[in-house]
């Protein structure tokens, strides 16, 4: 009996869906992308007014990412409980408090909080969207959660609008203050939205069967990333942060009495390559495309902007191609042709930037929401846990690795080249201007000194772009490596389904997968 009512609690659900929370949520998401957009438009002003290495900015950008994690994971142990209308209100608050210490910013450190904050809010409301809409669509999870984050694509697009209408000469202060108008949007409509209960809880499954869908595998690997990466920001030693990983873990692991889903640890490892394709690549592209854009006459902002408006199109029309090829299937092909927009990326020029542009813009346009979309089928009786664990999992490692590894490889090629240049042509270059010793997570290098570059000849200047210039198209190059784990791990997937007589969504009512027991 309690089965039956459940299965047509959830019926009614999504049979009556109240569009006014997933307007709420869409609207979330947008704020949350003109954060991310606008950041990445003023990045290179803050390189040049508070002389910032571009390691130091790749760390901004990806606090912009990892905080996530924090907030997604700890909202989903405990939004069942305090509601999903209480994590929104925080969400509204932590938008407009990163907005104004953005705007008021006096150097590294309060660009770096404001951005932590900025990433809190995120995960928060993506805590909230993601489990609500597929708690509301239930039947089609991959159509309707394609469609919440084709908010994502149409905040990129309309704040970059916006942004780079103001013009090279706004200052950065007031593009950042464009967050404001989406926040006090969906800070209203939330205000009266009432909230559906997640399908887990509808159907009576128990907190510990939804932690036991994690286990201490998932456990360890979420956890993982976050200790070592709070340990870098705080500056506790490796040791320790072994050992609080380790703790964390087995203490999850002794309360659940499971491994967890086998399936979905490997889920959780191919969120890593596929984050860092989408959003580590996506939160530089602006400064990776700037030499090429230059040349066309064009901002490079422009390029994430086109990206984010093929997302936006193709992600309202997910239906349909969702239904064409099954899930893996889908991430396979759009992982091939990931491969392919990159690399043409790196090293087209003029016009055919925006055609490499084009093929990478719809290689992205399915990666995160059809992974969710397959979490969600294949593990309801995780909830919002196992949904948000995938997808802070991918915004840490966007963060930590994606966003940091790009400026570290920069920085890394830059001084490297120009000590070659050096001794080729008996110049001091390196010497005057490559000055700024920094250690970051991935190791030590030496950074251009922005100031002392600043007051060098025109000649010395020249030198110096082209070198720039070749470094971010041979970062570019390295980040290939991403989409081609994935569309191996996808096509691996791809033939382990077959053996199982093909790719199908799970009901809670059916659910059949055995959790691996301690």
């Amino acid at each position: 009996m309690a089965a039956q009512t459940a299965t047509s609690a959830n019926t009614h659900q999504a049979a009556k869906p109240d569009m006014k929370v997933f307007y709420a949520c869409f609207i979330a998401l947008v704020t949350t992308a003109f954060g991310f957009v606008l950041r990445a438009i003023v990045l290179p002003s803050w390189g040049h007014q508070f002389n910032l290495t571009q390691t130091q900015l790749g760390e901004i950008s990806g606090v912009g990412l990892w905080p996530f994690a924090i907030s997604i994971v700890l909202f989903s142990l405990i939004i069942d409980k305090i509601g999903y209308k209480t994590a929104m209100i925080f969400g509204v608050i932590c938008h407009f408090t990163s907005t104004i210490l953005t705007i008021f910013a006096t150097g590294y450190w309060t660009l770096y909080i404001g951005t932590f904050i900025a990433a809190l809010s995120a995960g928060t409301v993506e805590a909230v969207a993601n489990p609500v809409v597929a708690t509301m669509f239930p039947n089609d999870k991959v159509k309707w959660l394609s469609r919440l984050h084709a908010g994502w694509a149409g905040g990129l697009v309309l704040g970059g609008i916006m942004g780079l209408l103001l013009g090279e000469s706004t200052g950065w202060e007031y593009k950042i203050a464009l967050i404001f108008i989406p926040t006090v949007v969906y800070a209203l409509i939330t205000f009266f939205c009432k909230f559906p209960l997640n399908e887990r809880v509808q159907a009576g499954v128990s907190y510990k069967e939804m932690l036991q869908e994690v286990g201490a595998l998932g456990a360890l690997i979420i956890t993982a990333l976050i200790v070592f990466q709070l340990g870098a920001v705080i500056g506790w030693s490796a040791p320790v942060s072994i050992v609080a990983t380790l703790v964390i873990a087995a203490g999850f692991g002794l309360y659940t009495r499971s491994l967890g889903q086998p399936l979905f640890v490997i889920f959780l490892l191919i969120m890593i390559p596929l984050a860092i394709t989408e959003l580590g690549t996506d939160s530089w592209i602006s400064g990776l495309m700037e030499p090429e854009t230059e040349k066309i006459g064009i901002q490079a902002g422009w390029v994430l902007v086109y990206t984010s408006l093929i997302m936006l199109v193709l992600r309202f029309f997910a239906g349909p191609i969702s239904h064409m090829a099954s899930s893996p299937g889908l991430l396979a092909l759009c992982s091939a042709i990931a491969i392919i927009g990159l690399y043409l990326l790196s090293v087209s020029s003029g016009v055919m930037v925006l055609v490499a542009a084009t093929i990478y813009g719809i290689a992205k346009t399915f990666f995160w929401p059809t992974m969710l979309g397959m979490v969600s089928e294949r593990f309801p009786k995780g909830g919002a846990l196992t949904l948000n664990i995938t997808g802070g999992l991918g915004m840490i490692a966007a963060g930590v690795i994606g966003a940091g590894i790009l400026g570290f490889m920069q920085d890394r090629s830059i001084d490297k080249n120009i000590a070659k240049y050096d001794a080729a042509n008996n110049t001091a270059i390196h010497s005057t201007y490559v000055t700024e010793k920094k250690t970051s997570v991935f190791g030590d290098y030496e950074g251009i000194d922005q100031t002392k570059l600043a007051a060098a000849s025109t000649e010395e200047q020249g030198i110096v772009k082209t070198v720039q210039d070749g470094a971010k198209k041979e970062a570019l190059q390295n980040v290939l490596v991403f989409p081609i784990v994935m569309f191996v791990s996808f096509v691996l997937l791809i033939l382990y389904f077959r053996t199982k007589g093909g790719y199908k969504a799970i009901t809670l009512k059916r659910q059949e997968e055995d959790i691996i027991k301690i």
